[in-house]
């Protein structure tokens, strides 16, 4: 079986147009990035020169409306982000921030200013934009954030960091939140405004095909024109992360996949005892398990992408699906290297690269422990985390 999604035939709850959308896309990263990804993850490098590639095919922002960008239905966008982190979850991380948090966050509360000067820009992939929410001390808890933006004339005065900030080291554009005394704003920050740099975080052992960064705000003097004025407080940078929570439990299908693929391929040549090892019961249960959890995960995803599409979409839903399927990702992943054996740690196959990405993906837009007690207090009413 060349896709473990066949068990079910997942594809036939798709129509005509997601499946051309989503073999489209797997073409382009087959061709484009498949060969190189295991030498980017290697020297943790970011293909820059592929974002145009990525703006003409109409993967960035592709499921807003209107100012360039392609405007298509949530399980369109969420089967791209399948694909994109069958290759890697930086790639899928990347188009992501670009398109559900940078740009979203422009397209719903920015003005028709801010709309007209960056959304074509950033769906083009002429410019790239990040998303500043999470701080040193505050992940989970961004209500305390300690980035504070005060009134100085016409002008707004920011000073303050952020931090695990993926595309900042690389951003033309920046969405920065900030403590105000009319609560929590954003505002919109271009690369050369003066007092803001940023820091790109080395050494890391997850996402190294992505680039990830601090940002600094040091006296920052934006105009008033800079500030989102449609977001106020927490709702604002919360419903940016639902955008992108929806695709990565899209995403981690498509690691699981790879994964799941790669791994039935090796136990089909690795011959042992006279025989290949996929003739083996042990290795049959561990196949036959993980197959039974992806096109579990998948029907989860297709399922919360049609009620995305059909604007009936809830918060604790995101948290399901997010929860469950980069756990059971994870758990592929890792299952998957135990039948390469010692070939699982060479980075000429995918498995354990894909478990240490899906690590950060786990923590970051909400980590276990958060979407638990979301969903927790929709079964119960009681809002166990404040």
């Amino acid at each position: 079986m060349t896709d473990p999604l066949d068990l079910l035939d997942t594809a036939s709850l798709l129509t005509e147009e997601e499946r051309d959308i989503q073999r489209t896309v797997r073409d382009f990263l087959d061709d484009r990035t498949r060969p190189h990804i295991a030498e980017w993850y290697d020297s943790a490098t970011f293909p820059r020169d592929l974002v145009p590639e990525l703006g003409k095919l109409g993967l960035l922002g592709m499921h807003l409306d209107g100012y360039g960008c392609a405007g298509t239905n949530a399980v369109s966008y969420g089967l791209a982000c399948l694909e994109l982190e069958g290759i890697d979850s930086g790639l899928r991380s990347f188009v992501s921030v670009q398109g559900s948090l940078s740009m979203y966050s422009i397209w719903r509360w920015g003005s028709e200013e801010q709309k007209s000067e960056w959304l074509p820009r950033l769906a083009a992939g002429e410019a790239i934009g990040c998303f500043g929410l999470t701080e040193p001390d505050f992940g989970s808890n961004p209500a305390g954030m300690r980035t504070r933006a005060v009134r100085d004339g016409d002008d707004w005065v920011i000073n303050g960091s952020k931090t695990w900030i993926t595309n900042g080291g690389l951003a033309d554009i920046a969405t920065v939140w900030a403590q105000t005394d009319d609560g929590i704003r954003g505002f919109l920050v271009p690369r050369a405004t003066r007092g803001f740099t940023t820091t790109d975080i080395k050494q890391k052992l997850s996402l190294r095909a992505s680039v990830t960064s601090s940002l600094h705000l040091e006296d920052v003097r934006l105009p008033a024109s800079a500030r989102l004025p449609e977001a106020r407080g927490l709702r604002g940078p919360l419903a940016c992360l639902n955008e992108a929570r929806f695709g990565i439990l899209f995403g981690a299908v498509g690691a699981a996949r790879d994964s799941l693929r790669t791994a039935l391929q090796y136990a089909d040549s690795r011959i042992q005892f006279d025989r290949p090892i996929s003739a083996f019961q042990l290795t049959q249960k561990k196949l036959a398990d993980m197959a039974v959890a992806l096109n579990s995960a998948m029907l989860v995803a297709l399922h919360l992408g049609r009620l995305k599409d059909r604007h009936e979409l809830r918060v604790e839903q995101v948290s399901v699906g997010k929860l469950n399927n980069v756990r059971e990702a994870i758990a592929i992943a890792r299952e998957c290297r135990t039948i390469l054996g010692g070939s699982g740690i060479s980075g000429e196959y995918s498995p354990l690269r894909h478990a240490n990405n899906l690590e950060s993906v786990r923590t970051y837009e909400g980590t276990d422990e958060v979407h638990t007690l979301v969903i927790g207090q929709a079964l119960t009413g009681q809002a166990a985390y404040r």
